[in-house]
């Protein structure tokens, strides 16, 4: 019998897409790796979007540049393959603790053809002896969105992973270091030690992977990633991601048993944080029950955020955009939602636009670029892209998630005092 909204009818849009391009992923990445490098080849208005995104320091020696194309490299006047390895040499001399770098392609380099594989294999060659392992991605924003970033970047490091067929439990996703530490404390409380992240802090901790791995996703955005690990053996766990309180403990308790961990050694190790995060959730509950929310397509975080807002703080879901529905890996969280759940897969900006005006939802869950013209209209927004920087996995951060929805509209009824 089908459960939730998995068999719900679906709104298929394809036309205009508001939506940051796959290079913002570095913002987070250059943070979680920290001896990598990404050198992202491109033009000045790659540079200015990853300065502007990632709000450096002045006194900050960030671990990504961009390697700027300019007329000549466009117009085929010069060798960019010569300059792109003068470059990288130049790159290294002066950062000696770089020990794997990402050469990520963007719109113009994709444009012109360059080859950013082989000329990554090529400097992988040139410079493995020194320690440093040279890779290549696509940040490119022509056909994909913001996360997807990420994807490419964790997809070129599975054929670096060595192969191992003993049982592990492999987190897949980019975390916050704290987050990280949060959900490997509670997974040793439950006695399980061969547990291994995807990314790792440093390239040479990169775990293996083998028929005994066992995959649990901890972000939604992942798919070309899990396909590679499943093609190296890897088995998928399907579980609620690890969102509010209730995806929390349905994420920890899908890992922990596919893992052989017993149901009370689960349940005795969860417990005590998943009471203090559902007390921590009240104040927010309060604020936001029965409060309408639009979800907006940006980042395919949006059917698990919708479900913590429906199911622990009593919103209603007026619709929940996603850019791309994987069905494989959302089941889980289409099952745990109303079966009424009006979802939209793609975009048609114009269109979507139309919906919110008619629907005056409380809160509408959108991109940058949409949020200040709406809110010059009377409605009040949430910046999707913070949930995506934002530290929002985990008991611990529950309420603190609340927190970026309750937000909004506290200053909303401020400003109307």
């Amino acid at each position: 019998m089908a459960r939730g909204c998995s068999d719900a009818p679906v709104l298929r849009e394809r036309g205009q897409r508001e939506v940051f391009c796959g290079l913002t992923g570095i913002v987070w990445l250059h943070r979680k790796i920290q001896d990598a490098f990404f050198l992202v080849v491109g033009s000045r208005t790659c540079a200015h979007l990853l300065q502007s995104a990632a709000g450096v320091m002045i006194f900050a020696e960030p671990r990504f540049a961009t390697a700027l194309m300019e007329e000549r490299d466009l117009a085929g006047l010069a060798d960019a393959h010569d300059e792109l390895d003068g470059v990288v040499a130049k790159l290294l001399r002066r950062r000696p603790d770089i020990r794997m770098l990402f050469l990520v392609g963007s719109c113009p380099s994709e444009v012109i053809k360059l080859d950013l594989g082989r000329a990554a294999q090529r400097l992988d060659g040139v410079h493995k002896s020194n320690g440093v392992r040279v890779l290549s991605y696509s940040g490119s924003g022509i056909e994909t969105t913001f996360t997807q970033g990420e994807d490419a970047c964790l997809a070129a490091l599975v054929p670096q992973m060595p192969r191992d067929e003993a049982p592990q439990l492999l987190v897949v996703g980019a975390l916050a270091e704290v987050v990280e530490d949060q959900l490997s404390r509670i997974f040793s409380a439950m006695g399980l030690t061969n547990l291994a992240f995807l990314p790792p802090r440093r390239a040479r901790e990169l775990a293996s992977v083998g028929r005994g791995t066992k995959m649990l996703l901890a972000q939604p955005f992942l798919a070309d990633t899990a396909r590679a690990l499943e093609s190296r053996g890897a088995v998928h766990i399907p579980a609620l991601f690890p969102l509010g309180v209730e995806g929390t403990t349905a994420w920890l308790t899908a890992g922990a048993a596919a893992m052989g961990i017993s149901a009370q050694r689960i349940r005795d190790a969860v417990e005590m944080p998943e009471t203090r995060a559902r007390l921590a959730l009240e104040r927010a509950r309060a604020e936001l029950s029965g409060k309408r929310v639009f979800f907006m397509p940006d980042s395919q975080l949006e059917i698990p955020l919708a479900r913590f807002l429906h199911n622990e703080l009593g919103m209603e879901l007026i619709e929940v955009g996603t850019p791309f529905l994987h069905r494989a890996h959302m089941t889980p969280e289409l099952e745990a939602m109303p079966a009424n759940t009006f979802l939209s897969e793609g975009q048609h900006v114009d269109r979507q636009l139309d919906r919110v005006r008619a629907a005056r939802p409380d809160l509408t869950v959108c991109g940058l670029g949409l949020a200040n013209p709406l809110e010059a209209e009377g409605m009040t927004t949430k910046w999707a892209i913070e949930l995506v920087f934002t530290p929002i996995q985990g008991y611990n951060q529950a309420a603190d998630l609340a927190e970026l929805f309750a937000r909004p509209l506290r200053r909303k009824a401020l400003l109307e005092v």
